[in-house]
């Protein structure tokens, strides 16, 4: 068993298993990594399975935060929502002869994601005593349960005592810390476990964790449970080493609620027994098979290497914050933190779920099955307000109604957001051709979504069905009208709902292509298309007006399409979001103009980069990452702009284009649900 393991745990780094990893990974596409980490300056990397997200730390043998999807609770931020943090379960303590070890007492600290494998490797020296390997991964086949894999190499006779810590966040209230040994004739399962309640109280958190011992039954090291103050306490065991000894365990642990389980704490803990009595070698195999078969779409760039690792590093973290079968949606940091709260926002339909869905149909339905859950709550939105149909609110958490903060007035005035949900829906019966799921899933949104714009439009005479006092994908322009992309996406719902009524064959409203052929979208005299009715040429947040060129396909000839470029490229903040410049990026792509769509990609995410991993801040300057909207709009670049792929009524295609002088060839591997592979050269 403990060569098996260790065959797995050396796999990625070759045969001699070095103790340090990063300065051996620079030319590896699959492999980010950190040196001379500065703690001061440290934006973590997260290790996550689409439904618990592990924030790396520059601190030896810890995680940041641990993040339970689909968990949400008021943490008096905002007066609104927040996804969880929960207790930090799988954090670990090491002292080496009687001492504590902390940033203070290592060296040559260093760690490297291996994107393929979904695992993050640190590894330090303790002064002339120790080498040390901590390997951490959450789990793919196994969506609450977490492991880290521990080799501790003894320069020198020394006495080591690992500890299994969990740890409470202050927002969590009632902590309740056990601890227990199961004992069986071949086995004893030590569980560490705590118990605690939500800041509100609404939701029960769990957390368990055990050790997996390479030693047979019977010479296991004893465990010695510890209770410390109210919010930590820890599991721990002494081993004596001789010097050049190298020493071998794993730590599992499962997090769960009341939100995924009727009883979390019990649940927790016959969790991590089943992880614990899978053993080290079952669970890492699975879970790499699982990470390989996700890595069968895939996005290879031979002859750049930087881009190479760049694009890759965007599709892990799509891959890692979103999972099949959840029903759970993508926030705008995804399971990196609390950005924005943890809210799903017009980010998930318009940037991530487009490369999600391309690569990965099944984990795209998850991200619809959201809002399909959710459709009564936008239907009382709708109703709040005056009008019919279903009106999503702009920021939604976990029962679908508006958790905008009140002070933002993009919760009751950013409606695009209703268009850009029904325009998803579509977009996955195109690739996947699945009418079950269209008659019932998709057709139910497509249809409330075109009863709200046919009662949003005032109906001022023909060519003027206005959508008044709005605020479009530009929101540093509110409460304006006739916005273009707002406009834009109203017309392409109306006429989504048309085509599923007669893919399903049911009558349309024929008021829907009524309403579609009089809403206006809106010109200046050169032909220009222009933002809103009163947009005079100010600097703009993102892009707005492009959009209606690509992903809406309305403006479809060349010349206006360059025309709406060349006004609205100056316009753009460099301030602004990322996905402003992918826009840009996949349109000149699709042009075919490789180098203006090879600079926009890179100015897309370089400068939004942030030490140790560059990780993606929203902006180029900012401290928020992980900028999963951005991750999706980078990929669109690729995707849709330089390697020619659209969505249509056939399915995908592949349109003509040309890749930049740095690329040798773009392959597009796994692409829908026929796993098509397409190729530029």
């Amino acid at each position: 068993m403990k060569r098996l393991a260790l065959f797995f745990l050396c796999a990625a780094f070759g045969s001699k298993c070095p103790m340090g990893i990063a300065q051996n990974l620079s030319d590896s596409p699959w492999h980010v990594s950190a040196q001379n980490i500065d703690p001061s300056k440290y934006f973590g990397v997260t290790v996550a399975n689409g439904m618990v997200g592990l924030v790396s730390s520059p601190e030896p043998m810890r995680v940041k935060d641990v993040v339970l999807n689909g968990v949400y609770d008021n943490y008096q931020r905002g007066r609104v929502s927040n996804i969880l943090k929960t207790f930090n379960h799988i954090n670990m303590n090491l002292d080496v002869d009687g001492r504590r070890i902390g940033r203070a007492d290592i060296s040559n600290y260093q760690q490297a994601l291996d994107m393929q494998k979904a695992s993050l490797a640190t590894t330090f020296e303790v002064g002339d005593k120790l080498s040390v390997r901590h390997t951490l991964m959450s789990l793919r086949h196994l969506p609450f349960t977490a492991m880290s894999i521990i080799e501790i190499k003894a320069k020198k006779d020394v006495t080591i005592t690992p500890m299994s810590v969990i740890e409470a966040p202050d927002h969590l209230s009632d902590v309740r810390n056990y601890y227990s040994e199961i004992d069986r004739p071949h086995v004893v399962i030590p569980l560490l476990t705590s118990v605690a309640n939500s800041p509100s109280g609404k939701v029960k958190v769990a957390a368990s964790t055990s050790f997996i011992f390479d030693e047979p039954h019977g010479q296991e090291p004893k465990i010695i449970h510890e209770d410390w103050d109210y919010n930590m306490h820890l599991a721990k065991f002494y081993k004596k080493l001789k010097a050049g000894e190298t020493y071998r365990f794993t730590l599992v642990g499962s997090a769960v609620s009341s939100a995924h389980f009727q009883d979390p704490h019990n649940e927790a803990e016959r969790l991590t027994i089943f992880a614990k009595l899978e053993g080290t070698a079952r669970l890492l195999k699975r879970h790499e098979a699982e990470w390989g078969k996700l890595w069968e779409s895939d996005i290879v760039i031979e002859g750049d290497l930087e881009s190479q690792r760049a694009v890759r590093f965007a599709i892990y973290h799509l891959y890692s914050f979103a999972r099949e079968g959840t029903a759970y949606s993508l926030s705008p940091m995804g399971l990196s933190g609390l950005g924005y709260n943890g809210h799903v926002f017009w980010d998930t339909e318009l940037w991530m779920y487009p490369p999600v869905l391309m690569l990965q149909p099944a984990i795209a339905r998850s991200l619809l099955d959201y809002r399909f859950e959710r459709l009564e709550a936008a239907k009382r939105n709708a109703f709040s307000h005056g009008y019919k149909g279903a009106m999503y609110p702009w920021e939604s958490s976990d029962d679908g109604s508006e958790d905008t903060p009140v002070w933002a007035l993009t919760g009751p005035f950013q409606h695009h957001i209703t268009g850009d949900i029904a325009w998803a829906n579509w977009k996955y019966y195109q690739v996947t051709k699945d009418k079950l799921w269209l008659r019932d899933r998709g057709w139910p949104v497509i249809k409330a979504a075109a009863e709200f714009w046919a009662s949003r439009v005032e109906r001022n005479g023909p060519g003027k069905y206005d959508i008044n006092n709005v605020i479009g994908a530009n929101e540093w322009q509110e409460n304006i009208d006739n916005n273009a992309f707002t406009n834009g996406m109203a017309i392409t719902s109306l006429r989504i709902a048309n085509q599923t009524a007669k893919e399903l064959g049911l009558a349309p409203d024929p008021d829907w292509e009524h309403v579609a052929q009089n809403i206006p979208i809106l010109k200046f005299p050169d032909g220009t298309t222009r933002e809103n009715a009163t947009y005079d040429g100010v600097t703009i947040k993102q892009a707005d007006v492009n959009l209606l060129s690509f992903p809406l396909d309305i403006i479809k000839d060349e010349a206006s399409i360059r025309k709406d470029l060349q006004y609205y490229e100056p316009r753009m903040a460099q301030d602004g979001p990322a996905m402003g410049q992918s826009v840009l990026a996949a349109l000149y792509g699709r042009l075919g103009e490789a180098e203006k769509a090879y600079g926009m990609f890179k100015k897309s995410y370089q400068p939004n980069q942030v030490p140790p991993f560059g990780v993606l801040a929203e902006t180029a300057g900012g401290n928020n990452p992980y900028f999963a909207t951005g991750a999706g709009g980078m990929l669109q670049a690729i995707l849709a702009g330089l390697g020619g792929l659209e969505i249509t009524d056939q399915g995908i295609i592949q349109l003509k284009t040309k890749l930049p002088k740095a690329w040798k060839s773009l392959t597009l591997k796994g692409v829908g649900v026929e796993k098509k592979t397409f190729v530029v050269k």
